[in-house]
């Protein structure tokens, strides 16, 4: 169930009906890591460069280099903290395009089911916003452990692997549900959604392609929640069968 509707979102990623999202999705992505950049690298060159000077000041001639290793640490940090930007960043930019890629999934590859309800913009940038903070704080936690050998690569995958399966999932489900359905329904349904959780995680790892996770991450769990409402369905009517009500 997990890996083809991974496959298939796969498949979607460069289908002629998402491409529009594709690009939106894509660029929007790539703007929003540019300015994360930028704001990154000007906080270090006007905050946190000045206060080493200030800590180790007149620095001999033969100490030279310490400015090149400084650069060199710096620009190492700054890119770590881009690749761990890029899990909030797919929260954010999920909840722009969830619906649209949403709609085009329902009508290409379940065309007898009614079409889901699209969250209204205001309920869905509030969300995306919530959403996005709750991945920020899990990432600084990940961060932390990336200092404790042994669990550091774990603990990515655990965290962003259970923080994007689950509200993926959600933001998923509630086109069809309430919100307090949506929660009810992943929790009863929670190791298959870590599960599918892992496998967006692992998506986010790989460079350059994790720049397509929103996509990508929106076309798995709406084909798994689909495909785990029907199984309730066929389970609900063979309960009934079998109970004679």
């Amino acid at each position: 169930m997990i890996f083809d509707s991974a496959r298939l979102a796969l498949v979607n990623l460069l289908a002629p009906e998402t491409r529009s999202a594709f690009w939106k999705s894509l660029g929007l992505t790539i703007l929003i890591l540019i300015a994360l950049w930028i704001s990154l690298r000007e906080t270090f060159v006007y905050w946190v460069l000045p206060m080493l000077q200030t800590f180790i000041p007149d620095l001999p001639e033969w100490a030279g280099w310490f400015g090149f290793v400084v650069a060199i640490l710096a620009s190492l940090g700054l890119a770590l903290a881009l690749a761990l930007l890029i899990a909030p960043v797919t929260a954010l930019v999920a909840g722009v395009f969830l619906d649209d890629v949403a709609e085009v999934i329902e009508k290409r590859d379940f065309p007898e089911d009614p079409p889901g309800r699209a969250m209204p913009l205001g309920e869905a940038i509030v969300a995306s916003l919530k959403f996005l903070g709750v991945v920020i704080v899990g990432n600084i936690v990940a961060l932390f452990l990336l200092l404790v050998p042994g669990i550091n690569i774990i603990a990515f995958f655990l965290v962003n692997g259970y923080l994007l399966g689950r509200e993926f999932f959600e933001f998923a489900a509630m086109r069809f549900r309430t919100p307090a359905e949506a929660r009810e329904f992943r929790a009863k349904n929670s190791a298959i959604v870590f599960t599918a959780g892992l496998v967006i995680a692992a998506f986010l790892a790989i460079p350059f392609v994790n720049l397509m996770t929103p996509l990508f991450a929106a076309g798995l769990m709406v084909h798994l929640h689909k495909r785990l409402s029907r199984r309730d369905a066929v389970m609900a009517s063979v309960r009934q069968a079998s109970t004679g009500v």
